[in-house]
């Protein structure tokens, strides 16, 4: 996959699922559901379009001179595969215990026990209860965060165990649409982001950095319910990547 189209998947996502955390946190307040819609929902589409503008000019620039225009967006370029179909469908579920089921799950068995057991893999975890903590504030967030690292292992593996035809895919889709950047170079940019994502969430760098105000809002949500399966989404990129930039692959 080129860097252009997981840009322009990853922030079409990511306004997606923004807008409608704000959409549901401007309901709890109270606010009238067509005005919320109305608002949200505008903003939404405005920093979408603007996202993809700006990508789909990178996406263009990057490919050779006298690539024609179509080569870029054809059909199967806007249909998932089985691996983003498996994502988009984790997202949902992600996204409907964020909102629905975490904060009545606080207390259950289960609940905790999950929240144990990602606690033991995961040291952002410990990092997110203790920002949790200093503001007196869980409401079920803890639960969702480890529900979404859950869903990110079960993605991850999952998709490694395909990462060869995925790679096959990626030397098909150069060799028929050249891009300037090539799958080592683009496996290291991914690489590099994925570091970064790992140090930030897995290790927990992000939530010292956060304060209350930020857990309470659409950054908290995001980052406990989207960002963990985002990270699993990269990795595998990266991995996928590397394995296309071996001519055994």
């Amino acid at each position: 996959m080129g860097i252009a189209r997981l840009l322009a998947k990853g922030w079409l996502l990511f306004c997606i699922v923004a807008g409608a955390h704000a959409l549901n946190l401007a309901l709890a307040t109270g606010m009238a559901a067509h005005d919320a819609w109305l608002a949200i929902g505008v903003c939404t589409l405005l920093f979408a379009a603007m996202g993809l503008l700006f990508i789909g000019g990178f996406g263009v620039s990057g490919g050779l001179p006298g690539t024609p225009l179509m080569a870029w967006l054809k059909p199967h370029h806007l249909l998932p595969g089985f691996n983003e179909t498996v994502f988009l469908t984790f997202v949902l579920l992600s996204f409907i215990v964020q909102v629905a089921l975490a904060p009545t799950l606080i207390d259950q068995p289960a609940a905790l026990a999950l929240e144990r057991a990602v606690s033991f893999a995961i040291p952002g975890q410990h990092a997110l209860v203790r920002g949790l903590d200093a503001c007196a504030m869980d409401g079920g967030r803890v639960f969702a965060a480890a529900f979404s690292w859950t869903l990110a292992a079960i993605y991850l593996a999952s998709a490694c165990s395909r990462l060869r035809l995925q790679a096959g895919l990626i030397r098909l889709e150069q060799g028929a649409k050249p891009e300037i950047i090539g799958p080592a170079l683009r496996a290291f940019i991914y690489g590099a982001a994925a570091v970064a994502a790992i140090q930030y969430l897995v290790v927990g760098s992000a939530f010292p950095l956060l304060g209350c105000r930020a857990y309470a809002d659409i950054t908290g949500e995001l980052l406990t319910g989207l960002a963990p399966l985002m990270t699993a989404y990269l990795i595998v990129a990266a991995m996928a990547s590397l394995l296309a930039s071996a001519p055994e692959a």
